[in-house]
């Protein structure tokens, strides 16, 4: 629908891109793209998206845009992904952890949490000391 060329800026680069009609059984839906293109899905219920969106082997970040706040948590809490943003585009931060679900990753970065993949954890039970 738009796009969908090299960039004039060389080789390494490549023009945003929007691909209409974007079907399950597409390279597209199904890998992980690392670039500026926007498949775009049609769905006729929340459901519907939902499952379209978990259909894939990938969870790295996942975006919706609503005006119900019921639907922000019912839909983000349904996402099968490690980030999720609602409402918005640029969604990591250095104080949040960032990292993905399936083959997306394991761990996080940043946050409290992007710590503990370098600690390792003792556990000490101890009995009858007195």
């Amino acid at each position: 629908m738009l796009g969908g060329k090299r960039h004039s800026l060389g080789m390494s680069f490549y023009e945003p891109t929007v691909v209409g009609n974007v079907s399950n059984d597409m390279l597209l839906f199904r890998e992980e793209v690392f670039g500026p293109v926007a498949p775009l899905i049609p769905f006729k219920t929340e459901e519907e998206a939902i499952h379209l969106a978990n259909d894939t082997n990938a969870g790295l970040a996942a975006y919706m845009f609503t005006k119900s706040i019921a639907r922000s948590w019912r839909v983000s809490e349904a996402l099968e992904y490690g980030l999720v943003g609602v409402n918005e585009g640029l969604i990591s931060t250095e104080v949040a952890p960032f990292g993905g679900v399936k083959q997306s990753g394991l761990g996080r970065e940043g946050s409290k949490y992007g710590m503990d993949d370098y600690l390792e954890i003792k556990y000490v039970c101890m009995g009858n000391l007195g």
